[in-house]
Formats: C-alpha cells, sequence, structure tokens
C-alpha cells in the first residue's frame, strides 16, 4: 500500500503547482514539464507485473491528468493521454468488475478523446451530420492515426457499456467509421489494435445487425499476427469474443494455454497488460463448464 499513498502525495503536491491562479504562459511551463514525468511514469508503469500496484496508484495518476488537462484544455496530446489512460484503467483493472464503474470511466475516456479530434481540425464529430462526418475523416491522415485509434477505442466501450441507449446506439456508425479509416492508414497500430476492435465489432454484434462470426475470426487472426502473438490481451478477446460464441471449446482453451504460456514480459512495455492477461486466462480457464 506504501507505493499507491507515496504517489499519491506526490500527485497532490504537483496539482498544488498547477492549479493556482497564475499567467497562461506559466502554467503551460509547469505542465509541460509535468507532462515529461508522467510519460516516463506511464512507461514504467507498463513495464511492471504488480497489477495491484498499479491499480491502486493509478486513480492518482488519473487525477493529476486532470487537473492538467484542466490548466491547458485545448493540448490535444494531453487530452488523448488521459483518455487512454482512463480506458486503460477501465478496461484492464475495473469493467470485470464493476461494469457501471467502468462505464463512467469510459465516458471520460471518450470525452477527453472527442476533444482531442476537434483540437485536431475534426469539428463536432457527435453532432456534424453523418456525411460531412464520413468525407472529413478523408482529410485525416497517419499522423492523426493515434487520435483517431483511441477515439474510436473509448467512444466504442462506452457504447458498448450503453447498448440499451438510443442516444448511443445512433453514434455506432460513426465509430465503425472512424476505426475502418485508421485501418486503411495503419493496419498495424498498437499491435493490430485496429483489427483487434473489428474482431470485437463483429463478434458482438448480432447478424440483422452486421455482426459476421467469421469475419471477426480473420480479424483476430491478423491482430495477433501482426502483434506477433506477443500482445496477449488480443487472444483473450479472441478467445472471449469469437471462441466462446462459436462455442468451439477446444479452441478456447488451446487460445487460454497459450496466452499462459507465452512469458508476461515477451515484450517489456506490455508487461503490465500481458500480467492482466495471464489473470483473465486463469480465470476463464476456470471457468469453462460455466461456457460450455
Amino acid at each position: 500500500m506504501r507505493a499507491p499513498r507515496f504517489l499519491l502525495w506526490i500527485i497532490l503536491i504537483l496539482l498544488l503547482i498547477i492549479l493556482p491562479t497564475a499567467c497562461a504562459s506559466q502554467k503551460k511551463l509547469t505542465v509541460g514539464a509535468t507532462a515529461t514525468l508522467l510519460e516516463d511514469i506511464a512507461k514504467s508503469s507498463y513495464k511492471q507485473s504488480d497489477t495491484r500496484v498499479i491499480r491502486e496508484g493509478m486513480p492518482a495518476y488519473l487525477l493529476l491528468m486532470d487537473g492538467m488537462v484542466e490548466a491547458w484544455p485545448d493540448n490535444e496530446r494531453l487530452l488523448i493521454a488521459a483518455a487512454q489512460g482512463y480506458a486503460t484503467f477501465a478496461s484492464a483493472f475495473v469493467e470485470t468488475q464493476d461494469k457501471v464503474y467502468a462505464t463512467v470511466l469510459y465516458k471520460r475516456a471518450k470525452d477527453y478523446a472527442l476533444r482531442s479530434m476537434e483540437q485536431k481540425g475534426f469539428k463536432n464529430p457527435v453532432s456534424r451530420p453523418f456525411d460531412d462526418f464520413e468525407t472529413g475523416l478523408k482529410d485525416l491522415g497517419k499522423k492523426d492515426v493515434p487520435y483517431m485509434f483511441w477515439t474510436a477505442m473509448c467512444w466504442g466501450n462506452w457504447i458498448r457499456l450503453n447498448m440499451g441507449s438510443m442516444e448511443a446506439l445512433a453514434e455506432l456508425p460513426r465509430v465503425e467509421l472512424l476505426m475502418k479509416r485508421v485501418l486503411d492508414l495503419d493496419e498495424g497500430f498498437y499491435y493490430g489494435g485496429p483489427h483487434l476492435f473489428m474482431g470485437v465489432w463483429y463478434a458482438s454484434r448480432p447478424k440483422m445487425a452486421g455482426g459476421d462470426l467469421n469475419l471477426a475470426r480473420q480479424h483476430f487472426l491478423k491482430a495477433i499476427a501482426l502483434g506477433q502473438g506477443k500482445f496477449l490481451m488480443a487472444n483473450i478477446y479472441y478467445a472471449n469474443h469469437y471462441a466462446k460464441r462459436a462455442f468451439d471449446k477446444e479452441l478456447y482453451i488451446s487460445i487460454l494455454e497459450k496466452v499462459l504460456e507465452t512469458p508476461a514480459d515477451i515484450v517489456p512495455e506490455l508487461t503490465l497488460l500481458n500480467t492482466v492477461a495471464h489473470n483473465r486466462a486463469n480465470e476463464m480457464l476456470n471457468q469453462v463448464d460455466e461456457y460450455f
């Protein structure tokens, strides 16, 4: 418990430095320097295998991100970093335990991500006419991929946990177009992340709404190939969203066993997420009889 509490004190001190009234230029200089430190903290955290330390310390990190965005609200890099942080925390540590809280976290991630898109010049992504939305995506290039990818991820996850909302469902086509544009520009981004997203996308929808298990399988396999089998969360999603829905028990077990056979630190910066994947694989294997 000491590490998270110590980190919290650091966060509070930094917030006291950033947030008091001061001229905008001084705030931005402070935020800029702090952002560099946070990038190092984030890189270090992804190399950690102690999920408890990260889980308990990450809320303090997110609190600091909120403060930095408050101090510099039109910085697209801060906005997308905050979006990624909230989405990662929700996905890795919260969603399987508390979907209501995860929805709150994804909402914050979505709002930050959409604001980052606006700062990149893509105005009114939610309310602009659909045809204009589709046309506007053609003006975005490879340099915009990180913003587009994380916006689609955050937005899509929020919608996925709000499927009972007509307002949320109405936004689905925009998310699909956004990720398909990423797929066209850089299919290998974030270890094949665009294909992983589309795999979940096609697997989780009913056939009458565009769902297609065969197409989902193709995207999952492509994502795993692009990640060279080292991004183990891709395998977890493949087992959970394809093998389970296809009622393929043998495939389901083999995928999860492959996860456990692969060292979590096979790629240092994936150690944290791969450790989460190991934990999920063990849990899912213990529940095989509930699914099949």
